[in-house]
């Protein structure tokens, strides 16, 4: 089920999406610490988190699929924003050196091929971060924010879908520990909720942050070609013994000369 662009600004316009959008930041940092002259494509609606790299990067754009919606990014500048294609992004091959996946994986309905076509956008030696719900998480169980729609991963299965899609998962991290509960005591809260999660190592945060690499020389499988015998179906002439003469065995036949 694909959320509306609308609805995902609404929710980080709230105390509580405000406080989700300072924790991920928080995870990405420790992945990033910035992204100094390097192009960075944000996919999904991954507008609330690209503050962050927008002004040392040489290039910050962000694309939304076409079934989601687009809104003007950023709101006082030039637009930055467009609404694109999953399958068909309008850039050349390894045009981005860094991508940004956010509210866009667990919304895909071919999530195979949208990894794919942004390996083929990526540069060689690209990185790539993804924002996913986690399988097991409180937030996904909960449709009152983005993370409750979609379908939601564990890790070893983004994982496959990595690894799948010519991708190598290289760190993982964690964030929201703390309830989808809006409630000031709940908020005030969230630092230590993040603390005692990540310091235990609880497997119930709200998202998995994920980041890779792109695999420039994937292994080919080797097949093994069958030979196939195919018998011969004309009888064969063997040769008949001759006798002084030049004669032909019993038959008694001259040899033709």
């Amino acid at each position: 089920m694909t959320i509306d662009v609308t609805e995902l600004r609404d929710f980080y316009s709230q105390r509580l999406g405000v406080m989700a959008r300072r924790l991920i930041n928080r995870g990405i940092q420790a992945h990033w610490r910035d992204a100094r002259g390097q192009r960075v494509l944000g996919f999904g609606y991954s507008t609330p988190y690209l503050g962050l790299f927008r002004s040392d990067s040489e290039r910050c754009i962000a694309f939304m699929p076409a079934a989601q919606g687009v809104l003007k990014w950023p709101t006082a500048r030039p637009t930055l924003s467009s609404l694109v294609e999953e399958h068909s992004l309008p850039l050349p091959d390894a045009a981005v050196d860094r991508i940004l996946l956010v509210h866009a994986l667990e919304m895909s309905d071919d999530p195979d091929g949208l990894m794919r076509e942004l390996w083929r956008v990526l540069a060689p030696a690209g990185r790539l971060i993804a924002i996913v719900p986690n399988r097991r998480g409180v937030w996904a169980r909960t449709d009152t924010t983005p993370f409750g729609h979609g379908r939601p991963y564990s890790r070893t299965q983004i994982a496959q879908l990595l690894r799948r899609s010519w991708f190598t998962p290289t760190a993982w991290s964690e964030a929201l520990f703390l309830p989808p509960i809006g409630h000031n005591w709940m908020l005030r809260s969230a630092p230590a909720w993040e603390r005692l999660g990540a310091a235990m190592s609880l497997p119930f945060a709200g998202v998995h942050i994920v980041e890779a690499t792109k695999q420039v020389a994937r292994a080919i499988p080797v097949r093994r070609e069958r030979t196939r015998l195919i018998p011969a179906l004309q009888p064969a002439m063997l040769p008949s013994p001759r006798d002084d003469d030049g004669h032909l065995g019993d038959l008694g036949m001259p040899t033709p000369r």
